[in-house]
């Protein structure tokens, strides 16, 4: 039985004569719509005096004074309407989801209880273990180096010249614009294998003096790809093949987001670079923590004779460590539910599955396939993956990070 059947059915006989009511308004768009305004706004503000007078209710039988029970209603009253947003849109549909997830749920069909077959089923298939795989290699590959950027925009931002809020506004805006698919269809233009236009610029250097720093390049991303793919299916041929391939010659380009050969190997690096390009929000709290650095730890270092790759290493670097736990943090968790990529940079998941992320296989699975309680799962799979790691770091940040005043 859909334990969650009762629920819909309330709701339903709880709005049924408010729709009936408001039928007759259905033929003028605007009526409608400002009537369904209205009605939520009552809602709001009734809900809000009910929790607010509740909360009143509970500070009286708590024994409180009057002025404690006004401030409870009036702060409660002023809460109220994100809280009850909360209960709606979050609360409850995560509660659901978290049902759902045991039952064998079809968009239009009863759900049945199934136990923890869609976990075990998930462990099973195929799709999803190179889904895990996918973000686990954006995560390891893409937030550090996303990292490095940031970290390197905000040293050189941080340095005092002319036009510096110019600079600061310019490499911060693609943090504004990188999930926005009409900015990911230009990358797939600009990281097109054939005639885009980074390895045109790729193909011009490759002819000259830095041949052998373009060659370096594509050698490593392809054999670090490879390897990780080697671990992924635990077959070396892809490995084997770069390796007997050797040193790239000058005619050998990126294949970025092709669909040929070994394209496969670039997808996910094509994913990285987009993700360093769009570090601007890590290089802001590396700006805040570098502008915290007392500037007396640097006169004494020059003074004792340190080096500008001293003075970063044993000043700079620790003092700017919690920046780099919250980047770190932050950057583990928006990179394991990647999905924009996965859509708009390829078409179902790139050759090979090579941007099948967790979130895309989610939504492929939810929305094209109606395999709703699978998908259901599957969210609570990668939240349960997202907390273990995020509690790993917490537990592990003593170890290196250091706040002042310990």
């Amino acid at each position: 039985m859909d334990i969650a059947q009762p629920f819909l059915e309330f709701l339903e006989k709880l709005f049924g004569p408010v729709n009936s009511l408001l039928d007759p308004l259905k033929s003028n768009r605007m009526a409608y719509t400002l009537a369904w305004s209205a009605l939520t706004l009552v809602f709001m503000v009734v809900s809000g005096l009910c929790m607010a007078g509740l909360a009143r209710l509970i500070a009286r039988l708590r024994g409180k004074n009057r002025q404690y029970q006004y401030k409870t209603f009036t702060g409660y009253l002023f809460a109220s309407p994100w809280i009850t947003g909360f209960v709606i849109f979050v609360l409850g549909p995560t509660l659901l989801s978290l049902y759902w997830s045991f039952t064998n749920l079809r968009i239009g069909e009863p759900a049945e209880l199934v136990g923890m077959k869609n976990y075990v089923d998930l462990f099973r298939d195929r799709n999803f273990i190179t889904a895990l795989f996918n973000s686990f290699y954006l995560t390891v590959i893409g937030v550090p180096l996303q990292m490095a950027a940031g970290l390197g925009m905000a040293v050189l931002l941080n340095q005092r010249i002319r036009g510096r809020s110019l600079f600061r506004l310019i490499y911060y805006l693609p943090v504004l614009l990188a999930t926005s698919t009409a900015v990911l269809f230009t990358w797939r233009l600009m990281l097109n294998a054939n005639n885009g236009v980074i390895n045109s610029i790729l193909g011009a250097l490759n002819k000259g003096p830095l041949h052998y720093l373009v060659g370096a390049f594509i050698f490593v991303t392809e054999l670090t790809s490879a390897a990780f793919m080697a671990l992924q299916t635990g077959n070396t041929k892809i490995l084997e093949k770069i390796v007997a391939m050797g040193f790239p010659g000058p005619e050998r380009l990126p294949l970025w987001l092709g669909a040929d050969g070994l394209a496969f190997l670039w997808n996910k690096p094509s994913v990285v670079i987009i993700l360093m390009w769009s570090a601007g929000a890590m290089m802001v709290i590396y700006l805040a923590a570098l502008s915290g650095v007392p500037q007396t730890f640097y006169e004494a270092a020059k003074v004792d004779g340190a080096n500008a790759w001293q003075r970063f290493r044993h000043i700079t670097w620790p003092m700017i460590a919690p920046a780099t736990f919250y980047n770190l943090i932050i950057g583990m968790i928006a990179t394991l539910q990647i999905f924009e990529a996965s859509v708009s940079l390829v078409r179902d998941g790139g050759q090979n599955q090579a941007l099948y992320s967790v979130a895309y296989y989610l939504w492929r699975s939810t929305f094209r396939f109606n395999k709703v309680g699978y998908g259901a799962a599957m969210s609570w799979v990668l939240l349960a993956i997202i907390v273990i790691l995020t509690v790993i770091q917490f537990r592990s940040q003593g170890k290196w990070v250091y706040y002042q005043g310990e």
